[in-house]
């Protein structure tokens, strides 16, 4: 089977269910955008990290896989969605856990330090965006309202990693000066 299908020529895509949607739709671009912060933390685990943050990361990356099948499911009425609140209070509890190591901050912080924290916090922005992709969608069409919410902690947990990190790394945090 070859990679190369030529059905997107006509600039549409398909979806669960044999759907087609141009590549335009709101739906396309957010599962899309979904799919880049995947491929950026993908950049992020070429780094050599700690065995428990690439497991993190590792999970994450497959989880965003079900985010973006999730996304591509029209048919909500029949139970077809994977993401759950229990995978929302599950980011919740790891962030938790790595904000044990780290003092709570008083400051906004600058992005930046060693270069996979820095990589976190740019895969971070990706699903800033992303997540303003779904209420964007949202706001059109019925979609799993618990990818808004696992998006939404992803990159609370991305922020946390990108802060611990750093300071596994001896690196502190560098704060907003106006």
């Amino acid at each position: 089977m070859k990679i190369y299908t030529k059905t997107g020529d006509d600039g549409t895509t398909g979806l669960q269910g044999n759907l087609r949607l141009a590549k335009s739709h709101p739906r396309i671009i957010a599962y899309g955008t979904v799919d880049e912060a995947n491929a950026s933390l993908g950049i992020v685990l070429s780094n050599q990290l700690d065995v428990d943050i690439t497991n993190v990361l590792t999970k994450i990356q497959n989880d965003l896989f079900v985010v973006g099948a999730d996304l591509s499911n029209l048919n909500l009425l029949e139970n077809k969605n994977r993401i759950t609140l229990q995978m929302v209070v599950n980011l919740e509890t790891i962030i938790d856990n790595y904000e044990k190591e780290l003092k709570p901050l008083s400051n906004f912080i600058l992005p930046g330090g060693d270069i996979a924290a820095s990589q976190l916090h740019f895969t971070r922005t990706i699903v800033r965006r992303a997540e303003t992709c779904l209420v964007l969608l949202k706001e059109k069409e019925e979609i799993n309202e618990n990818c808004i919410k696992f998006i939404n902690r992803l990159s609370d947990l991305l922020f946390v990693l990108g802060r611990v990190i750093n300071k596994r790394k001896g690196k502190s945090d560098k704060v907003w000066k106006v």
